[in-house]
C-alpha cells in the first residue's frame, strides 16, 4: 500500500497534468492535422487526393526543392562562416571581444524578417548602398531579391547560433591536445581540421540542426524578399489563407509532409551525433593568446567585419526610424513622426505583444520548472516520454503549429480560434523548451540529499520544491525565461496564422506595414522590438553573470 501511495504522489498528478497539456495543445492538434490531410474537404471521405496533387505538380515540388536548397545552403554557410569565427575568438585575443560577443548575440535575437526588410532598404533596387555604388562608381549591384537575398539574410541571422555552440564546445577542449598536435608538426588549418573538428562534430551537428530547422521554418524572410522564390512555409501560408478561398485540407497535407521530413532530419542528426560523440573534460582549457603580424590583423578584420555586417540591419533600421517621411517614403530631415504614427496607428499591437508575452512567460516559468524537475529527478519511462514530448516543438515549424491549433480549436467544445488564448497556447508550446533546458541544466547540479533532508524534517514534497529546490534552480529558470521572452516578442510565423484584429502583435504589424510600404512605421516598430531585445539581454547578463547564451 505504501509503495502504491509513493508511486501516486503529488508529482505523479503533476506529471499527468503536464501530459494532458501536451496532448491537448500539441499531440491532438498534430493528429487532427494528420486526419484532415487524409479526408476530402468536400465529401468527407477518405482520400489521398491532397498528397497526389502535391507530388504530381512541379509547382509544389519546386517549393520543396527551394526550401531544401535554402536550408542546406544556409546551414553550410553558417558553419563555414561562424565555425572559424568561434575558433579565432577562442584562441586569439581580440580587442573588445566581450562587446563583440554581445553584439553578435544581439544580431541573432531579432526577427529574421526585420533583417530582410533592412537589407531591402540597403541593397534593394532603391537601396542606399545600391544607389551610392551606382551614382558614385557606376557599379550595378546584383539583385538582392530571390534566393540570394534569402541566403544573405538567414546566414547573417543564424550564423551566431553556430558561433555560440562552437564557442561553448571549444571551452571543453583540453589545450594539451593542440600542443600534442603541434609537437607532431600539425599546425594551422590542418590542426583545426584534424584535431578540433572531430571533437566538436556533435556540437556542429546540434547547431547545424537548429540552423536547418529555423531556416526551413522561416516564413517572413522569403515572403518579404523572395519575390516569387516560393518556399514551403510561404506555400503553406498561401494555401491556408488565400484570397480566393484557402484549402486547409491541402495545407494540412503539405504540413504533414514537412513534419515527416523535419522528423527524419532530426533523427538522422541524433544518430550521427551519437556515433560521433566524445567525452571531454578540459583540465587545461583553451585560452585566447596575443599574436602579432599579419595573422593578428587578419583575425581582427574577420571578426570586426562579420560583426559590422551582422549588426548593420538593426543599426540602419533604427536610423531610418528617426527620418522624416512624406507619405510612404523617407525624405531629408529627422523627426519622431514615425513613432507617433506607430503608437497612433498600431499602438494596440505594442500593448498586445508585451501583454501576451508576459502571460506566456508566467505560464512557461511555472511549467518549465515542474517539467524540468519531473524529467531530471523523477527518472523513468514516463519521464523519458515527457522529455521526448518537449523536443517536438523543435521539429514542428511555427506556421504548421498555428494551422494545427486552428484546425483543432475552431469549434465547440473548446473554441479558441480568434482569441488571445490560442496565441498564448502556441507561444507556450513553441518556447517552453528554452526554459526547460536551462532549468534542467541547473537542476542536474542540485543534490537529492538536500530535498531528502527537508522532507525528513516534515516538509511536504511541494513545499520542499518551492522553498528548497526552486530557489536553487531559479537562475536557470530566469535565464531560460528571458530567452523565451525574446523569442516570443519576435515571433511571426505562428502569429501571422493565429492573430485577429484585436490580437495583432508587433511582428505582424511590422510585416503588414512593410508590405503596405509604410517603412517609417515599420522602422519605428522594429526599433522598439530591438530595444526590448537588448534590454532583455542586458537583464539576462546581469542576473546570470554571463556574457553568452546557451541555446
Amino acid at each position: 500500500m505504501n509503495a502504491r501511495m509513493k508511486r501516486f504522489d503529488i508529482w505523479s498528478m503533476i506529471t499527468a497534468a503536464i501530459f494532458v497539456g501536451y496532448i491537448v495543445f500539441l499531440a491532438l492538434p498534430l493528429f487532427m492535422l494528420l486526419i484532415k490531410s487524409f479526408f476530402d474537404g468536400t465529401t468527407g471521405e477518405f482520400s489521398l487526393a491532397y498528397f497526389t496533387k502535391f507530388f504530381s505538380k512541379a509547382y509544389y515540388m519546386n517549393a520543396v526543392w527551394n526550401s531544401i536548397k535554402v536550408t542546406v545552403s544556409v546551414t553550410i554557410l553558417a558553419i563555414v562562416v561562424a565555425g572559424p569565427l568561434a575558433y579565432v575568438m577562442s584562441t586569439i585575443k581580440i580587442k573588445g571581444s566581450t562587446t563583440i560577443r554581445i553584439l553578435i548575440l544581439i544580431s541573432s535575437m531579432s526577427a529574421p524578417f526585420i533583417g530582410a526588410y533592412a537589407w531591402i532598404l540597403l541593397l534593394g533596387r532603391s537601396g542606399i548602398i545600391t544607389k551610392f555604388l551606382s551614382q558614385v562608381f557606376g557599379i550595378e549591384m546584383p539583385d538582392i531579391y530571390g534566393f540570394s537575398g534569402i541566403l544573405l539574410v538567414l546566414t547573417l541571422q543564424l550564423s551566431p547560433l553556430i558561433f555560440m555552440y562552437v564557442s561553448g564546445a571549444l571551452k571543453n577542449v583540453d589545450h594539451s591536445l593542440l600542443e600534442a598536435a603541434e609537437s607532431m608538426n600539425v599546425t594551422g588549418l590542418r590542426k583545426m581540421w584534424k584535431v578540433l573538428v572531430p571533437l566538436i562534430t556533435p556540437t556542429l551537428l546540434a547547431g547545424g540542426l537548429l540552423v536547418f530547422m529555423r531556416a526551413f521554418a522561416d516564413f517572413g524572410t522569403p515572403m518579404l524578399i523572395g519575390e516569387g522564390y516560393r518556399t514551403v512555409p510561404v506555400l503553406i501560408f498561401n494555401e491556408f489563407i488565400s484570397e480566393v478561398g484557402g484549402d486547409d485540407g491541402f495545407a494540412a497535407a503539405i504540413s504533414v509532409i514537412v513534419v515527416l521530413f523535419a522528423t527524419t532530419v532530426f533523427l538522422l542528426q541524433k544518430y550521427v551525433a551519437n556515433r560521433k560523440s566524445y567525452s571531454m573534460s578540459a583540465l587545461n582549457p583553451i585560452e585566447p593568446k596575443k599574436i602579432k603580424g599579419v595573422a593578428n590583423i587578419a583575425a581582427h578584420v574577420y571578426v570586426y567585419l562579420f560583426t559590422i555586417v551582422a549588426m548593420m540591419p538593426q543599426v540602419y533600421v533604427a536610423y531610418t526610424s528617426f527620418q522624416k517621411t512624406s507619405g510612404k517614403i523617407f525624405v531629408p530631415g529627422y523627426s519622431l513622426d514615425s513613432y507617433r504614427a506607430a503608437f497612433s496607428k498600431v499602438g494596440d499591437s505594442i500593448l498586445n505583444t508585451f501583454l501576451l508575452a508576459s502571460i506566456t512567460i508566467v505560464i512557461i516559468t511555472l511549467s518549465a520548472s515542474l517539467i524540468a524537475y519531473v524529467t531530471v529527478k523523477r527518472k523513468g519511462a514516463v519521464a523519458n516520454v515527457l522529455d521526448t514530448f518537449t523536443m517536438l516543438p523543435y521539429i514542428v515549424p511555427g506556421s504548421i503549429l498555428g494551422i494545427a491549433l486552428l484546425v483543432t480549436f475552431n469549434k465547440q467544445p473548446l473554441m479558441l480560434s480568434g482569441t488571445a488564448a490560442i496565441l498564448i497556447a502556441a507561444f507556450v508550446i513553441r518556447r517552453l523548451p528554452y526554459t526547460i533546458r536551462s532549468s534542467a541544466a541547473v537542476l542536474h547540479q542540485v543534490s537529492d540529499s538536500i530535498e531528502e533532508a527537508a522532507i525528513s524534517l516534515g516538509s511536504s514534497p511541494m513545499r520542499t520544491f518551492f522553498k528548497v529546490t526552486m530557489p536553487m534552480m531559479i537562475s536557470g529558470v530566469i535565464a531560460g525565461a528571458i530567452i523565451s521572452w525574446i523569442s516570443v516578442i519576435t515571433e511571426l510565423s505562428t502569429s501571422i496564422i493565429l492573430y485577429t484584429g484585436s490580437t495583432r502583435t508587433m511582428t505582424v504589424a511590422v510585416y503588414t506595414e512593410v508590405v503596405r510600404g509604410n517603412y517609417g512605421v515599420a522602422a519605428a516598430l522594429s526599433t522598439l522590438l530591438t530595444v526590448a531585445t537588448v534590454l532583455s539581454l542586458l537583464l539576462f547578463f546581469k542576473l546570470t553573470g554571463k556574457k553568452e547564451v546557451s541555446m
